[in-house]
């Protein structure tokens, strides 16, 4: 994945959903700051609460399985940017139940789908996890 602080035009609104803007930060933190990302943890902990890693897992799995199977570099706008990326609102739409097609459009048809899967699991989590705190659809 791209290092966070290059160059990136922010084409695209911040999701409107506060779950998925939390996802995205997520993306944005482990992909810049490494896979074990102390805010990140706390993000998903204030979030999660008790059952924080298993968003850190799916979070974490994602970004992994973006990079080794993408062909080209995936541009992340830094954490506090505000706005997204063209990349990152395909990784959003992923997120949201997206196929094949925005995978190989992110991916420049990469290998293997397997973000895909991931992507859809970490979606129904933030999902799950923005009605258990009632925050708004």
């Amino acid at each position: 994945m791209a290092h966070p602080h290059e160059s990136t035009v922010l084409e695209l609104p911040l999701p409107a959903r506060r779950h998925q803007t939390l996802g995205l930060v997520l993306i944005r933190r482990l992909a810049g700051y490494g896979l074990h990302d102390a805010r990140a943890t706390m993000l998903a902990l204030d979030a999660a609460g008790g059952e924080f890693r298993k968003l850190l897992v799916l979070t974490r799995a994602l970004v992994v399985d973006l990079a080794r199977t993408s062909k080209r570099r995936i541009k992340l706008a830094p954490c506090c940017a505000t706005g997204m990326t063209r990349d990152e609102g395909l990784v959003m739409a992923m997120i949201d139940g997206a196929g094949l097609d925005v995978h190989g459009v992110l991916t420049d048809d990469g290998d293997c789908p397997a973000a895909m899967t991931t992507a859809h699991a970490l979606g129904r989590e933030l999902t799950r996890i923005a009605t258990r705190n009632g925050w708004r659809h």
